[in-house]
């Protein structure tokens, strides 16, 4: 199964839109995940339009009225993904992140989830996190980033996209 993996639109404070290219990756994608902050109504209803499916959460800057939850678990293909945003402190970020995927998931589960809008692909004592940036370029990121992830018989390979 193909993965488009996102976060941070920030649309429309921080920026105006999805970039086409990754707006074209999402529509391609099979499942889309989106770890929160799109910061509008019309910004989740763009994603879901795009989307064939998804998965997302709600992130510390998304109104009230973006009704998601704040961690979803996603069982593809032999894999477990815990999504949430991962709000807090930046000092304790993977830490903070790294327990809700082993409460949520257990141990072997992968953490998906936004916040800083650096891209991160790591292991925190034991747990794989996955931070795809902004897919917008929302400050303070350098660029628009996004993660798409081949995911099969329990094997997860990521690749990172920038624009």
């Amino acid at each position: 199964m193909e993965l488009a993996v996102v976060s941070d639109s920030h649309v429309p404070e921080r920026a105006e839109g999805l970039p086409e290219p990754f707006a074209e990756r999402i529509r391609a994608a099979e499942h889309v995940v989106h770890a929160g902050d799109f910061t509008s109504p019309e910004a989740l209803a763009t994603v879901r339009e795009l989307a064939t499916d998804l998965t997302a959460v709600f992130g510390n800057m998304d109104p009230r009225n973006v009704a998601l939850p704040a961690v979803a678990t996603l069982e593809v293909e032999g894999v477990t993904l815990v999504v949430t945003h991962g709000t807090g402190s930046l000092d304790d970020y993977e830490a903070r992140v790294a327990g809700v995927v082993r409460d949520e998931g257990g141990e072997d589960a992968v953490g998906v989830a936004g916040h800083t809008h650096r891209v991160v692909d790591t292991v925190h004592e034991g747990v794989r996190l996955l931070n795809p940036g902004s897919v917008t370029g929302a400050m303070p990121a350098e660029a628009a980033t996004m993660f798409t992830a081949e995911v099969a018989d329990g094997e997860l390979r990521v690749t990172h996209h920038e624009r």
